[in-house]
């Protein structure tokens, strides 16, 4: 599971959440937040990158390349206007991580993937509260993806526990979560409960 931190401006309730998430099993965190000025999204990713290491999971910046070159966090995540892929792996220092939105985009994934993305990400897969103006991915093009792209797939995007399942069984090997997670009453058993989702397909 791929926890994707959600807009915030109080960062001791982002670190607490972030924390549960990382008991409860997420294998990776992304800090994404749009609202934040620059002073705040160096603050808070200094802080969530200082978390990770406690826990060795590592944090991923969303498409702010700078901000992880200057606070050497374990990668980036690029989307179709930011930094290409290409460019991301010249920049950061060697072994980080590199992903790639892709949208409904298979081009886009054979593309970033023959630049060296570590990763594809498709979305939005069901109705997004983060990004209600996504395009619709359908499984049929996960599906699609799983049988020409090497590199490990992201499905994210209105994921629940009630349809998480259907992703990973589609051919996605991650699961991304933002609200359903960081939203959850009980952070930890709501990661806990994604967690369990990879261990029944084993």
């Amino acid at each position: 599971m791929y926890a994707i931190t959600p807009d915030s401006e109080d960062t001791n309730d982002l670190l607490s959440k972030t924390q549960q998430a990382l008991v409860g099993g997420a294998r990776c965190i992304q800090y994404r937040n749009k609202s934040a000025n620059n002073v705040l999204r160096k603050q808070q990713a200094r802080l969530l990158l200082q978390l990770c290491s406690e826990y060795e999971i590592p944090l991923i910046i969303n498409d702010h390349i700078d901000l992880a070159i200057e606070i050497d966090a374990d990668g980036v995540h690029v989307g179709r206007d930011d930094t290409s892929v290409y460019d991301a792996k010249k920049l950061l220092k060697q072994g980080k991580i590199v992903g790639a939105s892709c949208y409904n985009n298979l081009n886009l994934a054979l593309e970033a993937e023959k630049q060296g993305a570590d990763y594809v990400a498709f979305g939005a897969l069901f109705p997004s509260v983060t990004k209600p103006d996504a395009t619709p991915v359908s499984m049929s093009l996960i599906n699609q993806a799983r049988q020409t792209i090497t590199t490990s797939m992201v499905g994210i995007g209105g994921i629940q526990l009630t349809n998480a399942a259907m992703v990973i069984d589609s051919g996605c090997d991650v699961i991304a979560v933002c609200s359903d997670l960081y939203q959850a009453k009980n952070i930890k058993l709501r990661a806990a409960q994604y967690t369990q989702l990879f261990a029944q397909n084993l």
